[in-house]
């Protein structure tokens, strides 16, 4: 072994190794996982001309949905400590500004990325000349805009918090076939049908039209699988801002908060590594499942084409553009600690699965304050879709110029409006936009079975998305990062300087036998408590209250 160390530092120079040693360090996991994704495909493809039956695809593909699994289990617990340490730390004015600033930056880059697929899509025409493959039937009513809109607004306020952790409402419609009593009288058709024994004869036939049912549709509540994020987004918020005025009442629940954060981060590190492993076999693991891809970039190539062009413009034009306008500073030096969290997007799928390395990146690539990241990300992640905003107005006049239906100028500002709109409510899952899409549609009277066009390739593109969702995410983190920074420092300074921790320090003293201990050094108390008292400044007050052992938080 020895031997063999001293005959690479002769073949190989020192700063080389170092070199080597340092890129290791700081880009082998990128490395890795961007070698994971060529791998994948690779693979993916190569394995195709076996035909492997749909239990030994799921078997194959077990690694991957463990990886998924993993990146879900840590969503629910990164969100709700995130949102409350960040906000309760914060002070009040400003993390109000941060939240204004935040949610108008995301709303103005979501309506922007609109107008870019509508533009682009105007300009391409990719649906011209494309036909539907056989007929598809009708799937009757769908959820109309205003009850999607009405789903978003009682998603924010949920009834129970342990049921938004797994499941999110939603209204269906229910169709309820009415039966008439009286019937009809109908008008009878009278054919004379020509005699088979004779033809210059003929027989009559009467021919009854039987009347369509009357069907009339009844909303139903409902639910669907999926985690309420943007309910426990709105709950957590509310918490940190309310824990951050209870001051030291409120620091205990701030404490397991930051241990929960801090924890989860661990696992992450840990979990890294696992990560390009999983990725080879999520990556392979989908292209098994697509249909013949030679048929798939004949009939939708355009389309393709069209949504890649606009996602390009969008992330990589727009985006950093408003990075360096805000901020006066390189977006892509900014991009370039982001990579790691892009490979994840791409191969998950899933801006919620790769909140937990996008904020791995912020903090420790990108230099992003921590009460900031903690915010802006999880809100981002709900929120903030401008790959599926793009996406779904692209698809929605595909879809149009596949029917020969031309869009007037108001339905065009009928699909930006509502492609926004849905794209707020769509979740941070794999092909959640299909979902919002039928919103799109019906606002415009397209047919929402017409989806099915684009399913199968739905799966590709909602790879690129996500990275840009995720993208947009980080970057509106550096901008805000950068707006709100005298915020702050003017909190921090102001809390410092504050007299009140030396001066007016309330604290509880808690008397036991013939020893008295202030309740901030209380240790494990096994004795029975004889009367607690409560010093505020100049004045003692006695209280008494149930005895406890007591322990430091």
């Amino acid at each position: 072994m020895e031997m063999l160390r001293k005959f690479t530092k002769r073949l190989v120079p020192v700063k080389v190794m170092e070199y080597m040693k340092d890129y290791c360090k700081r880009n082998g996991l990128l490395t890795l996982s961007v070698f994971a994704v060529v791998t994948g495909c690779v693979l993916g493809f190569s394995l195709r001309t076996l035909n492997l039956s749909t239990q030994a695809k799921i078997y194959f593909a077990f690694p991957g949905e463990l990886l998924m699994r993993m990146l879900k289990m840590l969503i629910l617990p990164l969100i709700t400590s995130s949102l409350m340490s960040g906000l309760s730390a914060m002070d009040t004015k400003a993390s109000g500004r941060l939240g204004v600033l935040t949610i108008t930056y995301y709303l103005w880059t979501t309506f922007i990325a609109v107008i870019v697929g509508i533009v682009l899509v105007l300009i391409i025409h990719p649906g011209t000349g494309s036909e539907k493959d056989g007929h598809h039937a009708s799937t009757g009513p769908v959820m109309t805009s205003a009850d999607a809109l009405l789903d978003l607004i009682r998603n924010m306020i949920p009834s129970n918090l342990i049921e938004a952790t797994f499941q999110q409402y939603r209204t269906d419609l229910v169709p309820i076939i009415q039966n008439s009593d009286e019937k009809e009288s109908q008008v009878n058709y009278v054919y004379v049908m020509p005699d088979y024994h004779n033809p210059q004869l003929g027989h009559p036939v009467f021919l009854e039209i039987t009347p369509a049912p009357d069907i009339k549709y009844k909303i139903v509540p409902s639910t669907s699988k999926g985690m309420n994020v943007l309910g426990i987004v709105i709950f957590s918020a509310t918490m940190g801002l309310l824990l951050g005025k209870m001051g030291e009442r409120g620091l205990p629940l701030v404490n397991v908060c930051q241990c929960i954060n801090e924890c989860v981060m661990k696992i992450i590190n840990a979990a890294m590594w696992y990560f390009p492993f999983g990725i080879v076999f999520l990556v392979a693991g989908k292209i098994l499942d697509m249909h013949d891809p030679a048929h798939l970039g004949e009939k939708l190539g355009m389309y393709f084409i069209t949504v890649l062009a606009g996602l390009f413009v969008h992330g990589l034009i727009l985006l950093p553009l408003f990075y360096f306008f805000f901020t006066r500073k390189n977006p892509f030096v900014y991009i370039r600690g982001l990579l790691q969290a892009l490979v994840i997007a791409l191969a998950t799928s899933s801006s919620s699965a790769t909140l937990p390395i996008t904020m791995k990146c912020l903090l420790e690539n990108c230099g992003v304050d921590r009460q900031i990241a903690r915010f802006v990300l999880p809100v981002g992640a709900t929120i903030n879709m401008d790959g599926t905003a793009l996406y779904e107005a692209v698809a929605a006049i595909f879809i149009a110029q596949v029917n020969d239906h031309e869009l007037d100028f108001g339905q065009l500002v009928t699909v930006s409006i509502t492609a926004t709109a849905a794209s707020i409510g769509a979740a941070g899952i794999p092909q959640a936009g299909l979902v919002t899409m039928v919103i799109v549609l019906t606002s415009v009277g397209l047919p929402p079975a017409d989806i099915s066009l684009i399913v199968a390739i739905d799966w590709v593109l909602d790879r690129f998305r996500t990275m840009i969702n995720v993208l947009g995410d980080a970057l509106a983190a550096g901008i805000m990062a950068h707006l709100c920074k005298k915020d702050f420092e003017k909190a921090a300074a102001a809390k410092a300087a504050s007299p009140v921790a030396s001066s007016e320090r309330r604290d509880t003293v808690i008397s036991f036998g013939n020893q008295s201990v202030a309740l901030s050094d209380a240790p494990l108390l096994p004795h029975r408590c004889d009367c607690m008292f409560e010093v505020d400044g100049d004045n003692v007050l006695e209280r008494p209250v149930p005895c406890y052992n007591l322990c430091q938080v």
